[in-house]
């Protein structure tokens, strides 16, 4: 049997982990989005069409594993942190309105080969890419408080 101290110590592991699974698929969207970038002018070349297939299923993924690793515990009222519970609740009515902006972005663009009219690509990337850093900035103020340090539990 798991001593308070234990699970404790076995809790903050898991969310480490978490957290840097979250950091790390961030990255790869973030890497992907920079190398589609320097695409422009976007023209529908094969190259350029699996390079914005694999940005949509970076994003997607990267949406994904934010919902899972951190507001998943939260929706479930797992959370007892009054802090964590505050920001949550301040920055989530913004992470949802961005992670429709990243679902509406891939229902338009994840179109494996297929995606002829790359025309507004540049400006809907350029706006997603914004959306994407204010995103970051709020996940980052979650983190914070996740990591900060606990009194005794």
């Amino acid at each position: 049997m798991q001593s308070n101290s234990e699970a404790l110590v076995e809790r903050r592991a898991r969310s480490q982990r978490e957290i840097g699974a979250l950091v790390d698929s961030r990255t790869d969207t973030l890497s992907l989005l920079g190398e589609l970038a320097s695409k422009q002018p976007f023209t529908p070349e094969h190259d350029t069409q699996v390079l914005l297939q694999n940005f949509c299923e970076s994003l997607i993924d990267y949406t994904a594993t934010a919902h899972f690793q951190l507001y998943r515990h939260i929706d479930e009222d797992k959370e007892r942190r009054e802090p964590v519970l505050k920001i949550a609740g301040d920055i989530y009515p913004r992470i949802a309105e961005i992670t429709q902006s990243f679902l509406v972005f891939n229902d338009k663009y994840d179109c494996e080969d297929h995606c002829n009219d790359l025309s507004q690509l540049s400006n809907e990337l350029s706006a997603l890419g914004e959306a994407l850093a204010d995103r970051i900035e709020l996940e980052d103020r979650l983190i914070n408080v996740l990591c900060a340090p606990r009194g005794p539990e």
